[in-house]
């Protein structure tokens, strides 16, 4: 019995650290994409492997094994900066030597506009966990509201962003924000510039690193796998004590989904 469970742990552990992992998301900047409740699994192996593969970080050696570069668009998690002990999950925007820029709420790649086309609104139901976070002076009808029957929901502008290689997805931008207007920045060598697709409210590449808040750029040895599958969605309703408050709680329409 010793042995078994000895075998299994082991197994689980290799597995995590070296093929897949799962992820909950915690937070809402990365909506419309993901929501809070949603789970993941992440992929180990496009990008080798670092000491922020292990469950624990171990002080060295730094680096990357059988390292692979990521691609712009890329849904990624990684070790934030500057503490390295939170994970945080973005979409990868600016790779090594690129120029990025906001202006007006328009991402610039290289002196060149990423084309953004408005989308219809997107429309979540207000549930448990949803925090429905908004800007300050956010005009009606967007933020927390209701449908024509009475049901609370969140309402945010949608716009659908496409990268010069061709990947598109789609991002919230509720309205005018300091981090909507930036310098350009050069993303330095060995690193990677990341943002929230719920521009207004993710601390990411466009702020300074500073633990539980902006990241800065992310070392490339940071980042330790890449979305493929939510694998399942709560709503933050159930309780422990009652199984079949778990099934009202399923978001099933959202299990299933990959990323690109």
């Amino acid at each position: 019995m010793i042995r078994f469970v000895v075998a299994v742990a082991a197994l689980a552990l290799g597995l995590r650290s070296f093929v897949v992992m799962p992820r909950s998301i915690p937070s809402e900047s990365m909506m419309p994409r993901l929501l809070v409740g949603d789970y993941l699994l992440v992929a180990k192996w496009p990008y080798g492997w670092s000491r922020f593969s292990l469950p624990w970080a171990p002080a060295s050696p730094h680096g990357r094994l059988f390292g692979r570069a990521p691609q712009r668009g890329d849904v990624v998690i990684f070790r934030a900066p500057p503490d390295d002990k939170a994970d945080y999950i973005k979409r990868l925007i600016g790779l090594p030597g690129d120029r990025i820029q906001m202006r007006h709420g328009v991402l610039w790649l290289n002196g060149k506009a990423v084309p953004k086309v408005r989308l219809a609104d997107f429309i979540v139901p207000i549930a448990a966990n949803t925090e429905c976070s908004s800007i300050p002076d956010v005009q009606v009808p967007y933020g927390a509201g209701a449908d024509p029957e009475g049901r609370r929901i969140c309402r945010f502008p949608r716009y659908r962003e496409t990268l010069p290689d061709g990947i598109s997805y789609d991002v919230l931008d509720q309205g005018d924000t300091p981090q909507d207007d930036t310098p350009v920045i050069t993303v330095p060598a060995g690193h990677y510039f990341m943002m929230g697709d719920n521009r207004d409210m993710s601390a990411d590449s466009r702020f300074a690193a500073v633990s539980g808040g902006g990241v800065g750029f992310v070392p490339a040895e940071n980042i330790e796998g890449r979305a493929i599958v939510t694998i399942f969605s709560t709503n933050g309703s159930a309780s422990w004590l009652h199984p079949l408050s778990w099934l009202h709680a399923m978001r099933p329409a959202r299990i299933g989904h990959g990323f690109q």
